[in-house]
């Protein structure tokens, strides 16, 4: 089969479309003949080698995100059958393999695509949406009438927690760009603020959640826009020095955070998507052979929404 494929970590340029051999599923695993693959930040900086690649071996076939049509089911598997539309996340953050034309995966690191939603929709949904998910309902726990903020809010993560939040009946701040605020907005964010030009800090204040995308110094600032006993949930902890120093003298909460295969959370997103209060906007479509162009796309960090890359044709 098809695969992108990187053999040192040296960014994007150092990876290729090769041939490797096609996977089978083991007990408990399906196939996945995949029609789109999703492009993250995480992807580029996997490339780069500044990831998770304490987990990863070389050859190393790139991506986690994933939509297909289920080729083979592994002995045990009920929740599948062959011909089944599925999304998932498998096996993050060891290899998963999504940039390829098959995966393979436990059934339950997957997810019924909903009715109506296209494999490159799908595709775009899964790490994005269960960070945003996971983030929001199983660390912050938002619930109506609460503020959030949300950092990068025209981001992949960022435009999906705003959706999240206001499905959940939160007042939702969201901050980014200006030139991103009618994004933000079209995505339901109650008030949006321009962090390129006043400190987020000095005009936030009294929130119940921080969904903090950004590390350093930003990430920490972020904690004085909470209430007392409020949550900032940070996906970049590990790159914020002093965050749980600072949150104990502030008298609020911070987790760290990095999202996990959920089979339960993807399928709390398909059942907004079908509901009709979450949509994902892709901003670009590449083919599996541009991979390369799509990780330096994501790698600039001034997309709105998510990339994708085409593997096939739509059914």
């Amino acid at each position: 089969m098809r695969a992108i494929i990187q053999e040192e970590w040296d960014g994007p340029d150092s990876v290729r479309l090769a041939e490797v051999p096609e996977p089978h599923p083991a007990p408990t695993e399906v196939k996945v003949r995949v029609r789109a693959a999703g492009v993250n930040p995480v992807d580029y900086y996997t490339s780069r080698g500044l990831a998770y690649n304490r987990v990863l071996e070389l050859p190393f076939i790139h991506g986690w995100d994933v939509a297909g049509v289920v080729e083979e089911v592994g002995y045990g598997v009920s929740r599948f059958q062959v011909g089944d539309r599925v999304f998932g996340m498998p096996w993050f953050p060891r290899q998963a393999g999504g940039y390829a034309e098959f995966v393979t995966a436990p059934s339950r690191h997957f997810a019924s695509i909903p009715t109506g939603l296209s494999f490159t929709e799908a595709a775009a949904l899964p790490l994005a949406g269960l960070t945003a998910w996971q983030m929001l309902v199983d660390v912050a726990q938002v619930e109506s009438g609460q503020g959030v903020l949300v950092s990068a809010a025209a981001g992949g993560v960022g435009h999906l927690a705003v959706q999240i939040a206001k499905a959940r009946g939160a007042y939702v701040i969201g901050a980014a760009r200006a030139a991103k605020h009618d994004f933000v907005r079209g995505m339901g964010a109650d008030e949006v603020v321009d962090y390129t030009t006043t400190p987020v800090h000095e005009v936030v204040s009294d929130v119940d959640a921080v969904i903090q995308m950004f590390g350093g110094d930003a990430g920490v600032r972020a904690l004085e826009c909470l209430r007392p006993g409020g949550i900032l949930v940070s996906a970049q902890a590990a790159w914020t020095p002093g965050l749980f120093e600072r949150a104990g003298e502030l008298n609020v909460h911070a987790y760290d955070y990095l999202v996990e295969p959920d089979a339960a959370g993807l399928q709390s997103i398909a059942g907004l998507v079908t509901d009709g209060r979450l949509r994902v906007d892709v901003a670009a479509q590449y083919p599996l052979s541009e991979a390369a162009q799509a990780l330096k796309v994501i790698g600039e960090g001034r997309t709105s929404g998510k990339i994708v890359l085409d593997l096939g044709p739509e059914n």
